[in-house]
């Protein structure tokens, strides 16, 4: 599963990985700013940090054991999935699109119209 989502991030249109903390961090980017922040946390599980509106985030806080406060994040407007087998993982890519899009809105529309 930790393949494919790195995969599924990474095929994201205009998204790159960049090793900005350390070797344990891989964060996915589209022009230059974050939208995934991957964590390795053995070979059965990994964390991943993602961009979620406010509101669904407590939303997705309160249904889900998975899925808590983004890891030294904003907690607001970030989340921490812990990918353990627990989550199908077309919720997970549906988290990773929701993230994408909202980094993708805010990028000046010059940029958006060159993704």
């Amino acid at each position: 599963m930790r393949n494919n989502i790195i995969e599924y991030c990474l095929k994201k249109k205009g998204a790159a990985k960049e090793y900005p903390f350390g070797p344990e961090a891989m964060a996915v980017k589209i022009a230059g700013k974050m939208f995934a922040l991957i964590f390795e946390d053995s070979a059965n599980s990994f964390r991943i940090n993602l961009k979620c509106d406010p509101v669904i985030a407590e939303n997705l806080r309160e249904q889900l054991k998975a899925v808590r406060p983004g890891y030294h994040m904003n907690k607001k407007h970030w989340n921490t999935v812990t990918v353990d087998g627990s989550l199908p993982e077309s919720d997970v890519f549906d988290m990773i699109d929701h993230s994408y899009d909202m980094v993708v809105k805010k990028l000046p529309k010059s940029l958006r119209e060159q993704i």
